[in-house]
């Protein structure tokens, strides 16, 4: 244990098994939902209902395999921190439109999906060949680009918990006061604990928390395993399932994506390290960085393999050292090898899936919110002058703008619509043109 109060374990602390696996167990949870639905949306929107549990599967069985190779890294390849990766929203609307195209020209469920795993596996080389020179343009990963960027990904996720706590997306009684409740008890359970002295007590404390919430939904109706009857008990990996086929027509949005997302994982990274109590300057710094967004492409370029879609760093995760202070890379091997497990066994994922929406959104609502305090915290870390300012307004007010407002876009270009609908490819690839254009008084007087 560290004298830090914020800080149980660090980085290269070893905590017991028990320690070890009630912290993954908390990561796993953060995540879990996070992992499943872009193929969940893909899937329902392309009507491949008959391969969503296989693409499922192997959603959390690249998940588990990735998050391994960030935490133990190999050579260059790697962070070296408790980055759990995961399915990224970001390609959601590319591959959708990727996916149409082909639909609209006949294709099958087979050749809509070797299509989508051809363009992503081309395309993961592109976050490959922006991590080699990523630490050489030291003017677009600064303090000021990655707080925005991290800022935006917490303020975005908030709205994914608040979602959830009403009922979810599409629920029919989203927002009633049985959900609400359920959602606020689950909430007040977790900060109640995490405020305690006790090490152990806050480190159960989302775990505690959506057990009772749990509980509770179970004995009100609205828990229920009776999707688990049609999981198939075992998934075998089996490398380009569908087969392999690439369309230059709908390649170039997600080649774009590819791009922009390397700034999204360097964000990622940023408030790990801040949340790890790393440097998040110098060499060691843009070392990391560079391993994470090699990492990154190299696991993606897997993902596409092993038929499912790019994965990334989650900012999900973060939030959990934030909030248990365990910060050690040993917990991202225990929550490795649980991701490996759900993808093999969907029976066991399937358990996770039926924790009714409310629990989720109650455990990850404060969560959330604290991974924008982390980008607030980096962007508060420099003197703000009048440049800064006014990139920080302008980036915030076009990436929040198109969260809120989507159709804003709508009629734009289909290619420039898919990199803006984001809000924080929108907010992050403003932050970065500001600062190329606008010039910065400090390097003129150096």
């Amino acid at each position: 244990m560290k004298t830090n109060p914020d800080i149980l374990f660090a980085l290269e602390d070893v905590p017991n098994v028990k320690q070890s696996m009630t912290s993954a167990l908390q990561h796993i949870l953060a995540c879990f939902v996070g992992v499943i639905t872009p193929t969940l949306i893909i899937g329902a929107a392309l009507g491949l209902q008959a391969e969503v549990p296989y693409l499922i599967s192997m959603s959390l069985f690249i998940s588990g395999v990735s998050t391994f190779v960030q935490a133990k890294t190999f050579g260059p390849v790697g962070c070296g921190l408790i980055a759990v990766q995961g399915t990224s929203f970001a390609f959601v609307s590319a591959l959708l439109v990727a996916g149409f195209a082909i639909k609209a020209k006949g294709g099958s469920n087979e050749e809509i999906l070797s299509t989508m795993f051809g363009i992503c596996f081309i395309g993961a080389f592109i976050e490959i060949a922006v991590s080699q020179f990523i630490d050489k343009v030291k003017r677009i990963i600064t303090p000021l680009t990655t707080g925005i960027v991290i800022t935006t990904i917490g303020v975005s996720l908030i709205k994914v918990g608040i979602t959830d706590l009403a009922g979810g997306f599409g629920s029919s009684n989203f927002g009633d006061l049985q959900n609400l409740g359920l959602g606020i008890l689950v909430l007040t359970i977790i900060i109640t604990m995490n405020i305690s002295s006790n090490p152990w007590v806050r480190l159960s404390a989302i775990t505690v928390g959506m057990i009772i919430g749990s509980i509770i939904a179970y004995a009100l109706g609205i828990l229920s395993f009776s999707n688990m009857v049609e999981l198939p008990i075992f998934s075998l990996p089996i490398p380009f399932k569908y087969g392999f086929n690439f369309d230059i027509d709908v390649f170039l949005p997600v080649a774009l994506i590819y791009f922009l997302t390397a700034l999204e994982t360097s964000g990622d990274i940023t408030a790990n390290s801040l949340f790890c109590r790393l440097p998040i300057k110098g060499k060691e710094y843009f070392k990391r960085i560079k391993g994470g967004i090699l990492a990154d492409g190299l696991n993606s370029a897997l993902a596409a393999v092993f038929n499912t879609f790019p994965n990334t760093t989650f900012g999900q995760n973060n939030a959990v050292i934030q909030m248990t202070g365990v910060a050690s890379r040993h917990v991202g091997f225990y929550i490795a090898g649980i991701l490996i497990i759900l993808g093999l066994f969907p029976i066991i994922g399937g358990v996770l899936q039926a924790i009714p929406k409310p629990v989720l959104g109650g455990a990850t609502l404060v969560m959330f919110a604290t991974i924008a305090v982390a980008g607030i915290k980096i962007l508060g870390s420099e003197p703000i002058d009048r440049r800064k300012s006014l990139i920080i307004a302008t980036s915030f007010g076009a990436g929040l703008g198109v969260l809120m407002v989507p159709d804003a876009v709508q009629a734009l270009p289909v290619v420039i619509k898919n990199i803006l609908s984001s809000a924080v490819t929108t907010a992050g690839f403003t932050a970065i043109i500001m600062s190329l254009l606008i010039p910065d008084p400090e390097q003129s007087k150096a």
